[in-house]
């Protein structure tokens, strides 16, 4: 027999849920409180049970934690009203199975919920979480947090509810959203994904939006917009901290009403895509400092997912390298014992794609079908396996060694082209062009600041021996702003 056990202080829904499931053979007890449930009887095991997350006098949460510790494999849905349903998604982090949110519309669908969880074994929820992590290149390695992360998405994910995913640049925050994507219900319908810092505004109202025939200059044709293409499906807003105040406030219009109209049109047209939102920056600081809208927040952030940087799973790095040299099957790639220490123990700043760049590197160098990797093959470990190369020089004013911060800057700067280069799904050539003139902006701030040290901040000197004008100089000093500020100029000295 099953052993329900229902947790709400409303007696009607209690006695209305004890009817439902008493009716199909279940063993149902009922409690009103928290000081009910501490008298429950845990000398018979419950099954499953469904936990009202406020009560007069008990936190649900609270309740659920002292189930899993008094019974860790009963399975636990929360019941909630719409306005907690971020409270739910932290209850399901916590161990929750699922949430339902109350009044129970559709009776089908929880006892299909309860059903569902007495029918499934954790073992084959696991290979489900596997089988579909393979499918979209998501790895499941051995870090705890990175795991908990897979399984709560996989979970919140037949949820129609809105996601935010934080991390650092080359996490994966697309490769989990779309494992989010491929673990929901519209997993046969499209993903579509945006990336909103690389496309100026005019232009990423009408790739969202779509437009009229004659909208604009060079609209010659009518163009459905993501929203409307993604429809019941799942639309990726990458870099969502990068989209203008106007963007901002266009998107929260479609949020809270799934209504928008295309630019030049006035006829209004409604969309059910999903939306999960990505961005690298502190998006809670982006709202204190009045960058990204609050409002805007509270309704992208119903879930919250953080993706850990690969310096904080370092135990899985050895299975992302094997990963990253499935993609040449033709190229026996061995790493030794030593070099693999080294690359677990260096900070990689780019995170995965940093990793992934870096093998297609030394497969791409190697000699022959057959190549063993030692230390020595790796340059930027060499004495460095503690310290992240730069992106930006932004330090090398402390280091006398310019050409070794130009080198790991050099080479950063081309795994990175190299990934953008490889990709298949659209790539932003002014994104591209843009990353050219970095590196010429930092390449010239590398030797400028080389030369004033060596110069003791001569500037005459220092132009004379880069056979440049002394009003070049000051230009690249003062001007360009990028090359090199005043502090560091003086720092230099």
């Amino acid at each position: 027999m099953i052993n329900m056990l229902i947790i709400d202080d409303e007696k009607e829904i209690g006695n209305f849920l004890s009817h439902l499931f008493g009716s199909k053979g279940f063993n149902v007890v009922v409690v009103n409180s928290g000081s009910e449930f501490s008298r429950v009887n845990f000398n018979q095991k419950f099954h499953v049970a469904m936990i009202d997350l406020k009560l007069p006098d008990a936190n649900g949460l609270s309740l659920l934690h002292q189930l899993k510790e008094l019974q860790p494999t009963c399975k636990a849905i929360i019941m909630t009203g719409y306005s907690t349903v971020k409270t739910a998604v932290e209850a399901i982090k916590l161990g929750a199975s699922d949430y339902i949110e109350k009044p129970f519309d559709d009776i089908d669908l929880l006892e299909k919920q309860i059903d569902h969880l007495l029918s499934s074994a954790q073992h084959s929820i696991s290979d489900h979480i596997s089988k579909i992590a393979s499918e979209v290149g998501l790895i499941i390695g051995k870090n705890q947090k990175m795991n908990q992360l897979i399984e709560t998405s996989y979970k919140v994910a037949k949820k129609n509810v809105n996601v935010l995913i934080e991390g650092e640049t080359g996490t994966g925050k697309e490769v989990l959203s779309r494992f989010f994507h491929h673990a929901s219900t519209q997993r046969e319908e499209s993903f579509i994904g945006v990336n909103c810092g690389a496309i100026s505004e005019s232009l990423l109202e009408s790739e969202l939006f779509g437009h009229e025939k004659g909208a604009f200059t060079g609209a010659t044709q009518m163009r459905k917009g993501l929203f409307e293409i993604a429809n019941k499906g799942t639309l990726f807003l990458d870099e969502i901290a990068e989209a203008s105040h106007s963007i901002q406030v266009k998107l929260l219009r479609v949020l809270e009403t799934r209504e928008y109209m295309r630019v030049g049109s006035e006829s209004i047209l409604r969309t059910n895509a999903r939306v999960i939102a990505a961005t690298n920056e502190d998006i809670q600081e982006a709202v204190l400092q009045k960058k990204f809208r609050e409002d805007l927040y509270y309704r992208l952030n119903v879930v919250h997912l953080k993706i850990p940087a690969l310096r904080e799973r370092k135990e899985d790095i050895p299975l992302l390298i094997d990963h990253c040299l499935q993609r040449y099957p033709n190229d026996h790639i061995r790493f030794s014992d030593n070099a693999i220490n080294e690359l677990i123990n260096y900070e990689w700043p780019g995170n995965i794609r940093e990793l992934s760049n870096f093998i297609t590197r030394i497969v791409t160098l190697s000699e022959g079908n057959s190549t063993y990797i030692t230390v020595e093959d790796i340059p930027f470990l060499k004495g460095n396996t503690k310290s992240s190369p730069p992106k930006r020089i932004n330090s090398a004013l402390n280091d006398t060694k310019q050409d070794t911060y130009l080198e790991r800057y050099l080479e950063n700067w081309l795994n990175e082209t190299l990934l953008v280069f490889e990709q298949n799904d659209g790539i932003s050539l002014e994104e591209v062009l843009q990353q050219v003139r970095e590196l010429e902006s930092q390449v010239g701030r590398s030797f400028i600041l080389r030369t004033l040290q060596e110069t003791h901040g001569n500037r005459k000197e220092a132009a004379k021996r880069l056979q440049i004008t002394m009003r070049k100089l000051r230009y690249l000093l003062n001007e360009k702003g990028g090359c090199l500020n005043k502090r560091e100029e003086s720092s230099s000295r």
